[in-house]
């Protein structure tokens, strides 16, 4: 049977209005507003072929049943409000395809199975501690967020969007929790991005991510998950200048700003000192140009799947055929967290992923 609900998903995917889709499949906007609704029972295949071309999706997508739909109250959007409707749906959109691979995947591969904590009830300081000792990770600085999020069940993915407003979203889905990360953005902030999303995950599990409160909790968690208090002033027991924070961001992998944030919260210097800081950095332009950069994180999961799937002769295009779905779809889900666009193959032994953190 024809979805309806499919159709739905792919024209807010592309970014396409209704107007502007019947416009450029040859039918009326009433035509297209009646089949999204489901009011057409069958239409006719000619129709369907005509709005699959246009969206550059196989026709098979739109007959493998109905799928659910995510919505922004359910999903943490740091920036909603500079977001357009089209933009806010094309992201929704993204995840309801980065569910429908990973439910391709986990049936294939053993995935790690979730490892987070409700805590809800926990201020984003304690939060991260409470994390960090569940995890058995102490104060130690993590070399790796986006593997370490890996290793906990968590299942990343990039964003294609090139738009700087998007910087990252989460959800759970099934009881799996998901995040979508920019990588437009600089491996410092990407990084940042990841240990926010967690935040949202723990502390506002399954909805009530919208809002300046919850995002600057997010913020909070991030920072202290990150950069310990305790870790920080063993390491850093005084900030006297810029060239010293950068220094120490080949510990704890963050950018100069946030280092000097978390100085001052720390209370390693004061706010006059902080302001000073600040105002160094902007001269020299470390808002927008990371001095020292620190390399791109990669992800360990979605490397061992295609490498498995490759040795076993299948590609990438293989993968989207199964699922129905363009293969520049699922390019975009993993070719940021790659490093490079690699094929893929299937392995039938269904292989345990181990990550090293």
């Amino acid at each position: 049977m024809f979805s309806p609900s499919r159709l739905e998903l792919a024209r807010k995917r592309r970014q396409i209005t209704k107007k502007s889709l019947a416009e450029r499949a040859g039918i009326s906007q009433v035509t297209l507003t009646r089949i999204e609704k489901g009011q057409t029972q069958e239409p006719e295949e000619e129709t369907l072929r005509a709005l699959a071309n246009v969206l550059a999706f196989p026709l098979s997508f739109f007959y493998l049943g109905d799928c659910g739909e995510l919505t922004a109250e359910a999903v943490s959007f740091r920036s909603l409000s500079s977001l357009t409707a089209r933009q806010r749906d094309s992201a929704l959109s993204a995840g309801e395809v980065g569910h429908f691979f990973d439910q391709w995947v986990t049936a294939r591969f053993n995935l790690p199975a979730p490892d987070l904590l409700d805590l809800r009830d926990e201020d984003p300081a304690s939060a991260a501690i409470a994390l960090r000792r569940h995890w058995g990770i102490g104060s130690k600085p993590i070399p790796h967020m986006v593997k370490l999020l890996e290793s906990k069940g968590v299942r990343v993915f990039s964003l294609s969007e090139d738009n700087k407003n998007l910087d990252a979203f989460s959800f759970w889905r099934s009881e799996v929790p998901y995040a979508f990360l920019n990588t437009i953005k600089s491996a410092e902030r990407s990084r940042f991005d990841a240990a926010h999303e967690l935040g949202h995950l723990v502390m506002h599990v399954h909805g009530g991510t919208i809002g300046r409160e919850v995002e600057r909790e997010a913020d909070q968690f991030a920072s202290c998950f990150l950069v310990p208090r305790d870790d920080f002033v063993s390491n850093m027991p005084r900030v006297r200048s810029v060239e010293q924070l950068i220094s120490g961001k080949k510990r704890w992998r963050v950018s100069v700003t946030a280092l000097a944030r978390t100085a001052y919260e720390a209370g390693v210097i004061s706010d006059w000192h902080y302001r000073e800081l600040c105002k160094q950095m902007s001269q020299r332009g470390y808002r927008k140009n990371e001095p020292n950069p620190i390399e791109r994180e990669e992800s360990a999961v979605w490397r061992k799947v295609f490498e498995s799937l490759w040795k076993d002769g299948l590609s990438r295009d293989h993968v989207a055929k199964e699922l129905s779905l363009p293969t520049d779809e699922i390019s975009a889900l993993v070719d940021g967290l790659l490093g490079e666009a690699q094929n893929s193959r299937q392995d039938r032994s269904r292989p345990t992923l181990r990550i090293v953190k």
